[in-house]
């Protein structure tokens, strides 16, 4: 292990085999940059072409878990990757085309219309509304985001709705399966089932996945910086990521 990893806490991943593998990656700060508002985020043909590729050479065991709607990780991703969980969880399409997906929950309007009374504060305070759940970003006031968080816990306890906290969001979603439990049903299921599952992403709202892969004999790979972690590797960014991805092909 050298001094790097040490400092870093964790080591860099092993060079990926693609021969046994499952793939599980988030996409914001793991395949994309973090960008000021979500709707920043564009497609990449580096993104897409690597992501094509690792496709056909997993034959199929491949699939994009996010917090993002399914409309926008296909947005982003060109429809390139079939196996997506959506809204952490909340959504998910197998590999055959099969869209699972919970019923909102009754608090929703509520938690939205709180959101966008305490976005109304600072035009960099944005609300994003998912359908299952409601997010309040505050990258581009992170002034507020100590009351951001206090806002977001007040209505979660009025709600009944589950907290999701994240880099930069607060995010009140509809109770219910979460990114670990769809990195479960995915295994149990064609053509992931058999494989060792590797799962790539960069902040907490991925801890369950991580926690879902090395139960079932896989692990974890953190992005980003050094932070308290299930994962079992650590790559430095989304640059790093991709170029771990690329290597294998």
């Amino acid at each position: 292990m050298s001094l790097h990893e040490l400092i870093a806490g964790l080591p860099f991943p092993k060079p990926l085999r693609l021969e046994d593998a499952a793939l599980f990656l988030d996409l914001d700060g793991t395949l994309a940059p973090i960008a000021a508002r979500p709707q920043d985020v564009r497609p990449d043909p580096r993104r897409t072409s690597l992501l094509e590729r690792l496709a056909e050479r997993l034959d199929g065991r491949l699939a994009v878990v996010s917090g993002r709607t399914l409309a926008d990780v296909d947005r982003i991703l060109e429809g390139c990757v079939s196996a997506v969980a959506a809204v952490h969880g909340l959504v998910r399409r197998d590999s055959t085309g099969r869209v699972f997906e919970a019923r909102p929950h009754a608090g929703l309007p509520r938690a939205a219309e709180a959101l966008h009374a305490f976005a109304a504060r600072d035009s960099g305070l944005i609300v994003e509304e998912k359908g299952l759940s409601a997010a309040l970003h505050y990258r581009l006031a992170g002034q507020f985001a100590e009351a951001a968080q206090a806002c977001a816990a007040d209505v979660a306890a009025e709600t009944g709705l589950t907290l999701q906290e994240g880099d930069m969001v607060e995010e009140l979603r509809t109770p219910g399966a979460d990114k670990g439990d769809s990195v479960r049903a995915f295994m149990a299921e064609p053509p992931f089932a058999g494989a060792r599952p590797l799962f790539v992403g960069d902040d907490a709202t991925d801890e369950a996945g991580f926690v879902a892969v090395r139960a079932l004999g896989g692990a974890g790979v953190a992005v980003g910086a050094p932070r308290s972690t299930s994962a079992m590797f650590r790559l430095p960014g989304v640059d790093a990521a991709l170029a771990w991805l690329e290597a294998a092909l």
